[in-house]
């Protein structure tokens, strides 16, 4: 039997996440090295303050800032920095050393996927990421590899802990988005600044990452519509219980064909939507993660579990670490990105999806009329109405369940809604998806 030396691994970073996998490494090293084939050495450990908050005891002399050196006689190299810079050009000097890599950087390869793999193919080297979407959750690797000779329709996914949470709780307690907000920080799910999650901008670089896996075509992150959950308002989630829904922050990640050319193309989205009480994406509670994939031979897979946390998401870098590992052991080259499709990415309106509209219209003869031409004059159906009359205001609640029709004539129905005498406001304008 051949033996092989100790496999050497590089990390970056020691936040929360590569904090507990330089733990797991040094804890269970003989179970890994007996899984392997060899022993994992940690070379060492790459952070900018020497002296910084750890959230494991870890050996002092395996801190260094020296990221670059540490690089250089590395076999695989963990990237947890996070960010675009120096994430990006550490990235290209390990695969340039002739490293494999494992990153969890969602940011840095929904902007520089592709610039990444290319260079990982062009010397031979893995580049892994499970641990950049979802956290623990496998949703990677199944569709790089599980799923690579299917053809994936759609993808629905929760992958924002920190949405899902503040969404649940508005639906549970009645709280409003700001104190459910508040909340989320209290637990120490929300960061002090949470943009990054509440605005989209999080679930939107996953979204990316996901479409150009499940599409095998390459989809840029300006690429993806984003709407945050900043206007969804506690009367909003409400009638959404009312009505037998629930509202979601999704990621979707969808193929379709284009309805002005025919043509096949690929659409990523995120935004608030109402869901189905009935669909499996509304059992998700808390802080939990779910993705839900609809593929044409599989049918419907849902793969559910924690998004983020230091402990689980290193979880998903150990399983990669241990991939890769074994692949230095057996040989042969990296598993390379699939891109062939070179599908267009559509813009959100020609998407087709479906609207729940509020509107407070004047209580009198003729306005359901009035309403009805407009959506006829936009081409779109309705298919169920709902109306509430004030006691004594004069107004009258419409809620208004259309078909399937495009985006962009859904926009354009809205808008003309708007500008009409008989309507006093729209209250509410939220996506239904997942519906059957």
């Amino acid at each position: 039997m051949i033996e092989y030396r100790p496999i050497r691994v590089a990390l970056l970073g020691a936040g929360s996440v590569g904090s507990q996998v330089a733990r797991l490494l040094l804890e269970h090293g003989d179970e890994l090295a007996g899984r392997i084939g060899v022993p994992l050495e940690l070379a060492g450990i790459a952070v900018r303050d020497l002296d910084g908050r750890r959230d494991a005891d870890l050996p002092r002399e395996l801190f260094t800032t020296d990221a670059e050196g540490l690089i250089v006689g590395s076999d695989i190299v963990v990237e947890l920095i996070g960010g675009i810079e120096p994430a990006r050009s550490l990235v290209l000097h390990a695969i340039a050393s002739g490293a494999d890599v494992v990153t969890g950087n969602k940011a840095l390869l929904a902007s520089h996927g592709p610039e990444l793999f290319a260079a990982a193919e062009q010397v031979g080297a893995q580049l892994s990421y499970e641990a950049a979407v979802a956290g623990a959750i496998p949703i990677i690797r199944p569709l790089r590899e599980s799923l690579a000779g299917d053809r994936v329709d759609r993808i629905l996914g929760i992958v924002n802990g920190t949405t899902n949470f503040i969404l649940d709780r508005m639906d549970t307690t009645g709280a409003s988005l700001e104190d459910a907000l508040a909340t989320a920080t209290d637990l120490g799910y929300a960061e002090a600044d949470p943009t990054a999650d509440i605005g989209g901008y999080d679930a939107a670089q996953k979204a990316a990452i996901l479409a150009s896996l499940a599409f095998h075509t390459s989809v840029p992150l300006e690429a993806v519509h984003r709407e945050g959950i900043t206007g969804v308002t506690a009367e909003q989630v409400e009638s959404a219980r009312a009505a037998g829904y629930v509202v979601k922050l999704l990621a979707i990640c969808e193929r379709l064909a284009d309805p002005e050319s025919g043509e096949e193309g690929v659409s990523a989205r995120v935004y608030p939507a109402l869901v189905p009480r009935t669909h499996p994406l509304a059992a998700v509670r808390g802080a939990n993660n779910a993705v839900f994939v609809e593929a044409s031979a599989a049918g419907p897979l849902m793969f559910y579990g924690a998004g983020a946390g230091g402990v689980q998401t290193a979880s998903a870098v150990l399983g990669d670490l241990v991939a890769i590992a074994r692949r230095h052991v057996i040989g042969g080259p990296g598993t390379s990105e699939s891109t062939h499709a070179d599908l267009p990415v559509l813009p959100i309106g020609r998407v087709i999806t479906r609207y729940a509209i509020t509107l407070e219209v004047a209580d009198e003869p003729g306005v359901l009329a009035t309403i009805a031409q407009v959506f006829a004059d936009h081409g779109v159906s309705v298919e169920q109405l709902q109306q509430t009359v004030g006691a004594a205001s004069g107004r009258a609640t419409l809620v208004i369940g259309t078909h399937e029709a495009t985006e962009a004539a859904l926009a354009d129905t809205v808008a003309a809604l708007s500008e009409s005498p008989v309507v006093a406001s729209v209250a509410s304008v939220l996506r239904v998806e997942g519906a059957q």
